[in-house]
């Protein structure tokens, strides 16, 4: 005979009393169902919040950057035939790209993780589970 993990894929055992109540065994199930439903409403909301700050980040990054390529542009003429004119007008447009960093490092990598995060607790929330009774000797070893 087939285990339930060969028949229903991959599955959460939980050890329990041979004498407990099948109620107890019918919310254990919904338990561990309802834990990785919840772990996996938690992931969206993180990935959420990391979206918000994303976008308030990336708003205040391209102010600071056009604020910034637009001194470097205007300013030029002032600093122009100046060495150290033209190392103060590059680095004003480098800081501004730096200002863009963090929404660029949002929107790009951190929130790949949390998505595939969410969808594993997803995929736990709706797998079988499994109760399997054992007696209080077996459990003592």
């Amino acid at each position: 005979m087939a285990s339930a993990s060969q028949v229903y894929g991959p599955c959460v055992s939980v050890s329990h009393d041979r004498l407990a109540h099948i109620q107890q065994l019918r919310v254990q199930r919904a338990w561990v169902r309802t834990y990785f439903g919840h772990r996996a409403e938690a992931s969206r909301r993180h990935l959420r919040q990391l979206f918000r700050v994303g976008r308030t980040s990336l708003l205040i990054g391209s102010a600071v950057l056009a604020a910034l390529f637009l001194v470097s542009k205007f300013g030029a003429p002032i600093l122009s035939g100046n060495s150290l004119g033209r190392l103060l007008q590059e680095s004003l447009v480098i800081g501004g790209w730096v200002a863009m960093w963090k929404p660029m490092e949002i929107f790009l990598y951190d929130w790949w993780p949390i998505r595939a995060e969410a969808r594993l607790f997803d995929r736990l929330s709706a797998m079988p589970v499994r109760v399997a009774c054992t007696d209080s000797a077996d459990l003592s070893q």
